[in-house]
């Protein structure tokens, strides 16, 4: 899939998620730990334009830290309806210009992961349909992402799968284990939102146990 069609879809991703945000206001729940839509959208914006902020998403300790005071001030602003309306617009506006060529894989499943924390935060949530586009960009992302964020799975020789393709090798280890899913749905599980997922683990019944209670993510 070409840089262009990935940019569309992660613009259509970040339009869905803004629409959705203004639905469900500030106070709504999300999927992510503690934070509500009031805290995701201030996420959000200073990840694309705050470069300090940025760091304590993949480092820990104090860049960690200032990240968590960054985002919680900024979160506790956005509580009026006008001030999260404001930052749900800045959102809508698109990356700032030096992001804008990276704009596919830099954000595609940031938004992704984002719009589903919010829709599956609430009851009775399916899977949407229709995603075959979709799909397929999240796709390439999935390999090198679940190794990633599966590092503190042990001893386990995982594997991916769509539904009917073939698995893909991700970890070497002694207990084999399958996740099958569509891309969307692998994506939500190794981000952690394993119960909020619609994935098959098949293999080794100690490795499944494994997959489905390490630590996961960065």
């Amino acid at each position: 899939m070409s840089a262009g069609r990935s940019a569309q879809l992660a613009q259509a991703e970040r339009a869905s998620l803004c629409d959705l945000l203004l639905e469900v206001g500030p106070d709504a729940a999300t999927l992510c730990g503690g934070w509500t839509a009031a805290h995701m959208a201030a996420h959000l914006v200073l990840r694309e334009r705050r470069p300090d902020v940025s760091l304590g998403l993949v480092l820990p300790g104090p860049f960690a830290r200032h990240t968590a005071r960054a985002t919680e001030r900024a979160a506790e602003r956005a509580v009026e309806r006008v001030a999260f309306e404001r930052l749900v617009e800045r959102i809508r506006s698109g990356p700032p210009r030096l992001l804008r060529l990276v704009d596919g894989p830099f954000n595609l499943v940031e938004f992704f992961v984002h719009l589903e924390d919010v829709r599956r935060a609430t009851d009775g949530w399916e899977p949407r349909t229709g995603l075959d586009d979709l799909q397929d960009a999240l796709w390439p992302f999935q390999k090198s992402g679940t190794k990633l964020r599966t590092r503190r799975v042990r001893d386990v020789e995982l594997w991916i799968s769509r539904p009917g393709g073939e698995p893909v090798a991700v970890r070497n280890g002694g207990r084999r284990v399958t996740a099958t899913g569509d891309p969307g749905e692998l994506t939500m599980f190794f981000f952690g939102r394993r119960e909020q997922s619609h994935v098959e683990l098949t293999g080794d019944p100690d490795g499944i146990a494994e997959v489905r209670s390490a630590p996961i993510g960065f």
